[in-house]
């Protein structure tokens, strides 16, 4: 089993001026462990790194570290309902990290109706 690299300094760091940036001030991440199959056709999980925070709004953020320069995330309002960036997985940060939350935005654009829904 891949042993996989906790989340550096660098990165917290990446993702917390991410969030203040889009939120206008500190927001508190929390930092845990998950196991995921890091390929469809795993039959064993691995335990990522994690990086979690929810906004003011009860939206919650995930981004799972999956090798030393690679990254997945979501975010999601009830655990059975997860929404992606549609991108599998990025080998730097900040990409990541800004991709959700612009991600995020689009779809509360699109619920509200600011933005049209996406076809497919």
């Amino acid at each position: 089993m891949t042993e996989i690299p906790d989340v550096t300094e660098t990165e917290l760091w990446v993702i917390d001026t991410t969030l203040r940036e889009r939120y206008g001030r500190k927001v508190e991440v929390q930092r845990a462990d998950a196991d995921i199959r890091l390929d469809p056709g795993d039959r064993e999980l691995t335990s990522c790194p994690v990086v979690y925070w929810q906004d003011d709004k009860g939206c919650n953020f995930v981004i799972f570290k999956t090798g030393e320069r690679n990254y997945r995330c979501q975010f999601f309002y009830k655990p059975y309902k997860q929404f992606g960036t549609g991108v599998h997985e990025y080998d730097d940060i900040t990409e990541c990290a800004v991709s959700l939350l612009q991600a995020q935005a689009d779809h509360e654009a699109r619920e509200r109706g600011d933005l049209p829904a996406s076809g497919g």
